[in-house]
C-alpha cells in the first residue's frame, strides 16, 4: 500500500490550518492580546511540516483505494489536533500540553467539552481559535461522512453513497462539483446564522464565534456560562433552529438548492429526527411545568434549545438540566448517545441506524409469531441486505463496548461511577458535556487527571472515526492484504 498519497494530503490540510490560524493572528494584533506570537508559531511550524510533505510525497496522479481510505482518515483525525493544540501550548492562557491538546481534540471532533475557565475574559484571538477549530473540523465531519465513510462500509453508511449505479441517486456528476457545493452550503447556513444571532443582540466577535459553533454543532462558546449568558429568548430560538439545521444531511439541502426540496421533506431520517426532538422537547416542557410551576413559553424554549443541543450533539447549555429532576436526568443521559442524521455535522449513534435495528426487530418478532410468513425489513422502501445489517450490528457492539471500556478505565484512576460513564457516553457520542457536578453543564474538565484527559481524547477521536474505522487498522490482515 502506498502512503504517499496520505502523506500527501495530510501535508496540504496542514497547510489549510496555517491559513486558518492568520486570522486570531489578525484579530491578536488588532486587539493587542498578546498572542500572536503563539500563533505566528503555529503557522511556522504547520507551514514546514506540510510543505515538506508536499514537496517530498507530491505525485502527479492521486489515487486512494479502500485500505487507504482507511489509513487517511484515521491519520487525519488524530495527527491534525496535534497541530491545531499549537498556539493552545505556546500560550499562557492553557495549563498543560495534555490540556492543549484535548481542547484541540475536543474542538476538532466538534465534541465541545472544555478544559478552559474564564471565557469571558480570554484574549479574543484564543476564542477565535477555539470556534474556528470546531468550524474547520464540521466541514470535515461532512466530507468524510458522505463522501469517504460510506465507501468504506463503516457502521451501515453505504446506505448514503452520493455515487451509485443509479444516476437519480446522484447529487452532481462529479465528486468536486459536490464538494464546492457542500462548502458553499456550510458557509452559506454559517452566515445567515451568524446574521440571526447579529440581530438578536449578539456582538458581531459573539455572533461569528457561536455562529461557527452552532452550524458545526460543537458548542464551544465565548462564555463560561454556554448560552445561558445572553439570557435572550431569540438567541435561544435562532441557536435551536440552527442546531437542528446542523443536525440534517448537508447533501439534501444541494437537493433542494437544485430544484428538489421534496427530498428534504420527504427523508426518513429527518422526518424521525425532527418528530423525535419535538416529541421530546414538549414531553419534558409539559414535565416542568408540572413539577416546576414553570410557564409554558418558558418551559418550551428551555427543553427544544437543551433537548436540541444533546441529540445533536452540540453541547450548548442554557441552564442545568441536571438539576430539572430525576426524570429528566434520565431523559438527558439517553439523549447523549442518539445523535442526530448521518451526513451532518453531528456524532453519536445516528437516527438511520436507530431505524434500522427497530426494523430489525420488528422483522424478527414478526417471524416468530408468523413463522410462515415472508416479511423483509426496509428502510426509506428499499430492503435492508445483509451487509448493512452486519455493518449496524457490528457498530452498535463496539459503540457500547468502547464507552463501556472507557468508562472501565476512567473509573480506575478514581473518577466517581457518574464522571466515568458519562465522561465516556459524551466523549464517544461527541456530545460534550457530561452529566453530574463535575463535568455536568455547569461544570467542565479541568480539575480532571491527565490520564482521564488522554483517555477522552481519544474516545472522541474514536467516536468521530465511527470506531470502525480505527479499529480496521489494528487488525493484522488489513496489514497484510
Amino acid at each position: 500500500m502506498s502512503t504517499r498519497p496520505i502523506g500527501f494530503i495530510l501535508g496540504f490540510l496542514i497547510l489549510v490550518f496555517a491559513g486558518a490560524m492568520l486570522a486570531p493572528l489578525f484579530v491578536s494584533l488588532a486587539t493587542e492580546d498578546g498572542e500572536w506570537p503563539a500563533f505566528a508559531a503555529g503557522i511556522g511550524t504547520c507551514l514546514f511540516v506540510g510543505g515538506m510533505l508536499i514537496l517530498t510525497l507530491r505525485s502527479d496522479r492521486i489515487e486512494l483505494g479502500r485500505r487507504q481510505g482507511f489509513a487517511l482518515t484515521s491519520t487525519v483525525w488524530v495527527c491534525l489536533p496535534l497541530f491545531g493544540a499549537l498556539p493552545f501550548v505556546w500560550s499562557d492562557r492553557v495549563g498543560t500540553f495534555t490540556d492543549a491538546v484535548f481542547e484541540s481534540v475536543s474542538g476538532i471532533t466538534t465534541t465541545g467539552s472544555t478544559v478552559l475557565a474564564g471565557l469571558d475574559l480570554m484574549e479574543p484571538s484564543l476564542l477565535l481559535w477555539r470556534s474556528l477549530l470546531q468550524w474547520l473540523g464540521g466541514i470535515g465531519i461532512i466530507a468524510m461522512g458522505i463522501v469517504i465513510l460510506p465507501f468504506l462500509r463503516v457502521g451501515g453508511m453505504q446506505i448514503f453513497r452520493t455515487e451509485s449505479s443509479d444516476r437519480s441517486d446522484k447529487v452532481v456528476a462529479r465528486a468536486s462539483d459536490f464538494m464546492v457545493m457542500l462548502v458553499g452550503v456550510y458557509v452559506g447556513l454559517s452566515l445567515l446564522c451568524a446574521g440571526a444571532y447579529a440581530l438578536a443582540g449578539m456582538t458581531v466577535f459573539e455572533a461569528v464565534n457561536h455562529a461557527m459553533t452552532t452550524i458545526s454543532t460543537g458548542g464551544y462558546s465565548t462564555s463560561d456560562l454556554s448560552m445561558g449568558y445572553f439570557e435572550s429568548a431569540a438567541i435561544q430560538w435562532i441557536g435551536t433552529f440552527f442546531m437542528l439545521a446542523g443536525g440534517i444531511p448537508f447533501a439534501l439541502y444541494i437537493f433542494a438548492l437544485r430544484g428538489k426540496p421534496g427530498r428534504l421533506f420527504r427523508n426518513s431520517q429527518v422526518l424521525t429526527f425532527l418528530s423525535f426532538v419535538l416529541a421530546v422537547s414538549l414531553g419534558l416542557a409539559v414535565y416542568l411545568m408540572v413539577t416546576r410551576d414553570t410557564s409554558l413559553p418558558l418551559a418550551l424554549r428551555l427543553t427544544a434549545f437543551n433537548v436540541t443541543s444533546v441529540v445533536t450533539t452540540t453541547g450548548y447549555a442554557t441552564s442545568d438540566y441536571t438539576a430539572w429532576g430525576g426524570f429528566a436526568g434520565v431523559v438527558f443521559y439517553f439523549l447523549i448517545f442518539l445523535g442526530a442524521c448521518s451526513g451532518s455535522t453531528s456524532g453519536g449513534f445516528k437516527v438511520y441506524r436507530v431505524q434500522i435495528i427497530y426494523e430489525l426487530v420488528r422483522t424478527t418478532i414478526r417471524r416468530m409469531t408468523m413463522p410462515h410468513g415472508v416479511f423483509i425489513p426496509r428502510y426509506a422502501g428499499k430492503e435492508i441486505d445483509a451487509e448493512v445489517t452486519y455493518s449496524v450490528a457490528a457498530f452498535m457492539v463496539l459503540f457500547v463496548t468502547t464507552i463501556l471500556v472507557i468508562a472501565l478505565a476512567l473509573a480506575m484512576i478514581g473518577l466517581d461511577f457518574e464522571t466515568a460513564f458519562s465522561g465516556a457516553a459524551t466523549a464517544v457520542a461527541n456530545v460534550g458535556p457530561g452529566v453530574g457536578d463535575v463535568i455536568g453543564p455547569a461544570g467542565n474538565f479541568s480539575s480532571l487527571p491527565d490520564v482521564a484527559k488522554w483517555i477522552l481524547s481519544a474516545g472522541m477521536i474514536l467516536g468521530r472515526l465511527e470506531i470502525v474505522t480505527l479499529a480496521v487498522l489494528a487488525l493484522p490482515e488489513y496489514w497484510r492484504a
